[in-house]
């Protein structure tokens, strides 16, 4: 567990919660795309939530230290990020590099991307299957501490209050908390690769008032059992879950 302090913004905002921030984001880049990779990171800490709207990224030496890359190298990201919209740079005492109050819209004025073939959603749904079953499963195996599982049900309670626009980012919040819950970083950050493909799938179709309500519903199922403990019970719940998502997915993408 990353102390909170070592990941508090330039402007003094602690990312929350630490750990998830560090398992999926704040890790070393692969060498040969240095530049392509960090903003890819960046971008990932936005879109799944992890540093929400107005949040403060860690300082560029810091982001430098995490990814082992050079200064120029986050500096570069940060301003190509705040050129499309993302992220927005304050100055003085309290200033740093925060992500915006209000992201872009995906894919507004860009040609739309050709649909996915049947193969890439049986992969990206298939390997969401095996790894987020077995989280919950897992999840609701573990002793979880007062802390865990406030956290917990804030992030259900978030995502249930969440307005259609952020209800992607909350939701993909919640499913790697859960992840993060069993306490394995490895499983985390496989999660959080496989969710980014799923919502790139999930563009190319439409948020369902109904179906967000009942999503909300199996979330709450989900954490109840994770809470009491039920192993097969959030597995169980998790799987029917994930089937919603993939039968919307390859009705309206077949």
């Amino acid at each position: 567990m990353t102390d909170a302090s070592a990941v508090t913004g330039s402007g003094g905002g602690a990312l929350e919660p630490p750990s998830l921030a560090d398992e999926v984001v704040f890790r070393p880049v692969r060498n040969g795309n240095a530049f392509e990779d960090t903003v890819a990171r960046l971008l990932q800490a936005v879109r799944l939530g992890i540093v929400e709207p107005g949040g403060a990224l860690p300082a560029e030496r810091d982001l430098a230290a995490r990814f082992s890359v050079s200064r120029d190298t986050v500096r570069d990201a940060i301003r190509s990020l705040a050129d499309a919209g993302y992220l927005v740079a304050r100055r003085g005492r309290y200033g740093g590099t925060f992500v915006s109050d209000r992201l872009p819209v995906e894919g507004t004025g860009e040609p739309q991307a050709a649909s996915p073939s049947m193969a890439e959603i049986d992969d990206v749904l298939g390997l969401r299957e095996i790894l987020e079953v077995g989280a919950a499963r897992a999840a609701a195996g573990r002793s979880l501490s007062a802390a865990d599982r406030d956290t917990l049900w804030q992030r259900l309670t978030e995502t249930s209050a969440a307005s259609v626009d952020d209800y992607r980012r909350l939701d993909s919040r919640l499913h790697l908390t859960i992840g993060q819950l069993v306490g394995t970083p490895t499983l985390v950050t496989l999660m959080a690769d496989n969710r980014t493909r799923l919502n790139e799938l999930l563009d190319h179709i439409p948020l369902l008032p109904l179906n967000i309500a009942h999503s909300n519903e199996q979330h709450e199922t989900i954490v109840a059992a994770i809470l009491r403990g039920s192993r097969d019970d959030a597995a169980a719940a998790m799987s029917e879950h994930l089937e919603g998502s993939a039968v919307l997915l390859r009705a309206f993408l077949s």
